[in-house]
C-alpha cells in the first residue's frame, strides 16, 4: 500500500473516532447545557404567563427538567464524584485530539472539529417531525 493511502486510512480511522467519542461525550454534557437553557426558558414562560393560563404546561414543563437533569447527573456523577465511564471518554477525547494533532496537524483538528460541528448542526437542521 502507498504511504499516502496509508495516511488516508489513519485519516478517516482518526475522523471516525474523534466523531464516535465526542457523540459519546456530548450525549452526557448535552442534558446539562439544555437543563440550563430549559430553566431559563422556564423562568421566562413563568413571569410572561402573568394569569397562570398554561399552569399546567408549566407544571409538565418542569418535571421534564427535572428528569432531563436526574438522566444526566446519573450518567455522570457517582454521588459528587464523576463516574469513571465518564473519565475514561474525556480522556479518550483528549487522546484522540493529541493522535490527530500528531499524524495530521494542528489545522486538521481545527479541521475536524469545525466539520463535526457542522455535521451536528446540519443533523438538527435536517431532522424532520415524524
Amino acid at each position: 500500500m502507498e504511504k499516502q493511502e496509508l495516511k488516508s486510512l489513519k485519516k478517516r480511522y482518526l475522523i471516525w473516532l474523534y466523531k464516535a467519542t465526542k457523540e459519546e461525550l456530548d450525549k452526557i454534557e448535552r442534558k446539562f447545557t439544555q437543563v440550563e437553557i430549559d430553566n431559563f426558558l422556564l423562568k421566562e414562560i413563568n413571569r410572561l404567563d402573568t394569569e397562570g393560563k398554561v399552569a399546567k404546561f408549566i407544571a409538565d414543563l418542569e418535571t421534564y427538567i427535572r428528569t432531563k437533569e436526574k438522566e444526566g447527573n446519573e450518567q455522570k456523577f457517582s454521588g459528587k464524584e464523576l463516574k469513571p465511564q465518564y473519565i475514561f471518554l474525556e480522556l479518550k477525547l483528549k487522546a484522540v485530539e493529541k493522535a490527530i494533532a500528531k499524524e495530521l496537524g494542528e489545522d486538521a483538528l481545527k479541521e475536524i472539529k469545525l466539520l463535526y460541528e457542522m455535521e451536528m448542526i446540519e443533523r438538527i437542521i435536517k431532522s424532520r417531525e415524524h
